[in-house]
């Protein structure tokens, strides 16, 4: 008598439920049918389906929430906000043509301070942060304050046009769209150098939406050297073509 028992088979790699252990196996679902039950089989109190699902919609919620705020702080009304922005620079703003103009079009402090595209915005956020340090701490809180620093500020905004080669100021204004018979002919000319030299706009375009400090041309040309490694191209002088309005 052979009491040997039968051959097992292969180890079984997982737990089968119930109702497919009974099954013969030609009534088994297939491999596609058992996955999709295991995505919403209860793991515990939910699925990971209804997890994922949860998850996609909290996500659309955060971001929808994230983005309004990153759009509220690019507001003018926000910007304006801080006492030093309203009573210095917005009031000076608001006599050039980029607040008012014939065309009826303009250019909020954002839409020049402020990147587009989403890498470089939020990079400009974190660097804000120093701005907000130093509104807290009244570095610049009376006229008298803002006065002191605005050389220093206004150096620190033209390197970053010039390293960026004018980014945001492209955004409106670009040498590849500009129609030289419309413009003026000193203007025209410039501007054709400008492309011929590979200049940018901050070169020339100073002092158009805030007024200059004193020192403003010592300062643009020794940025300019430094920026150059020591070869100091050509840099208008603040007056005429590049005049504050």
């Amino acid at each position: 008598m052979n009491d040997q028992s039968p051959n097992p088979g292969p180890a079984a790699t997982g737990p089968v439920p119930a109702a497919e252990a009974a099954a013969p196996p030609a009534s088994r679902p297939g491999a596609l049918r058992r996955l999709w039950r295991w995505f919403w089989t209860p793991s515990g109190t939910l699925s990971l389906g209804a997890l994922l699902i949860v998850g996609f919609f909290a996500g659309i919620a955060f971001w929808g929430g994230f983005h309004t705020v990153v759009e509220a702080t690019n507001s003018e009304a926000f910007c304006i906000s801080c006492h030093e922005m309203e009573a210095n620079v917005f009031r000076e703003y608001r006599q050039t043509v980029h607040y008012t103009n014939r065309t009826g079009v303009r250019a909020v402090c954002t839409d020049c301070h402020v990147p587009k595209d989403w890498r470089h915005k939020m990079v400009r956020k974190v660097q804000a942060s120093n701005e907000l340090l130093h509104h807290f701490l009244g570095s610049v809180n009376t006229p008298e304050k803002f006065n002191a620093k605005r050389l220093q500020l206004a150096t620190n905004v033209w390197r970053t046009m010039k390293t960026t080669d004018s980014r945001e100021c492209r955004n409106c204004h670009d040498f590849i769209h500009m129609d030289w018979s419309v413009q003026e002919k000193r203007s025209a000319e410039k501007h054709q150098e400008a492309v011929r030299n590979a200049g940018t706009c901050i070169d020339c375009h100073r002092g158009i939406a805030h007024r200059l400090p004193p020192g403003a041309q010592e300062a643009a040309d020794k940025l300019w050297r430094e920026l150059s490694h020591g070869q100091a191209p050509a840099v208008p002088a603040a007056g005429g073509f590049a005049a504050a309005r």
